[in-house]
């Protein structure tokens, strides 16, 4: 066993609430607060793992170098009640799902801290469950620094993340493109373009405490010299997004699991 492993149980399952806010979009200077409830689940299995990183397939795995599966999503926006898109169709909920190549780049289990680049490329898909289309695809490469300080009596989890996106054509299309006929006095026609999708600065934290978990995030997201920066669509040149959440553990497996301060 590596120096200072720490041993977590295999599987954890519980419920609690989060509550967030995020822009409609990235660029819209409109946001809605959610209050959720949610499932806590979390399993650190060989292929499968559902962490603070969300859930992943485990496809290679080596001291140095990992494949995994990265999952993200989307809300659905309602065009009717957001200014910029009065009278254009309501924005379907994005799913995005796609293979992420992380290398290791310095890894100290004795301080429990880890610097990682992650490159993860998702491809687009905008349902509402009942259909499904392609929405492109983005690519994310970013590097991560994983850490467990002590704060307030305990060890936390703490995430850093600063990378820079990239979309498709047909992804910016889906949220900045103006047809037109949508075209108004004051929403010119748009044709978006791939390329550059903005830089992101992202910070988490977490702690166990007994049966309680409890989490915060927040990530900033600046879209100046975007692809999609002159779409009458971006009434702001940034995107804020930031949550808290809280969960009761009801139940952990007996089993226990080495894992790495990055888990």
């Amino acid at each position: 066993m590596p120096a200072q492993a720490e041993l977590k149980p295999e599987w954890e399952f519980g419920a609690g609430a989060t509550a967030f806010t995020l822009p409609d979009y990235r660029g819209s200077d409109e946001s809605r607060a959610y209050l959720l409830p949610f499932p806590y689940v979390v399993y650190r299995g060989d292929r499968l793992r559902v962490d603070r990183q969300g859930a992943r397939g485990m496809l290679f795995e080596s001291d140095r170098v990992e494949l995994d599966l990265s999952v993200s999503a989307t809300p659905p926006v309602d065009s009717s009640e957001n200014r910029a898109r009065q009278g254009m169709p309501d924005l379907d909920a994005t799913i995005e799902i796609g293979p992420r190549l992380n290398f290791i780049l310095m890894r100290d289990r004795a301080a429990e801290r880890a610097l990682t680049l992650r490159l993860p490329l998702r491809a687009v898909i905008a349902t509402d469950l009942s259909h499904a289309d392609s929405a492109g695809y983005v690519f994310y490469p970013n590097l991560s620094w994983d850490a467990r300080p002590v704060l307030l009596g305990g060890k936390w989890n703490l995430g850093l993340q600063a990378g820079l996106l990239h979309g498709s054509r047909e992804y910016h299309q889906y949220f900045y493109g103006v047809e037109p006929q949508f075209v108004t006095p004051e929403r010119p026609a748009f044709e978006a373009r791939g390329g550059y999708s903005g830089a992101a600065l992202a910070g988490s934290l977490t702690r166990r405490m007994g049966k309680w978990w409890v989490g915060g995030f927040v990530r900033y997201e600046n879209l100046k010299n975007a692809a999609f920066e002159a779409s009458p669509l971006v009434r702001q040149d940034y995107a804020l997004m930031a949550g808290v959440a809280f969960a009761l553990v009801f139940v952990e497996s007996d089993r226990r699991v080495e894992v790495d301060v990055e888990d």
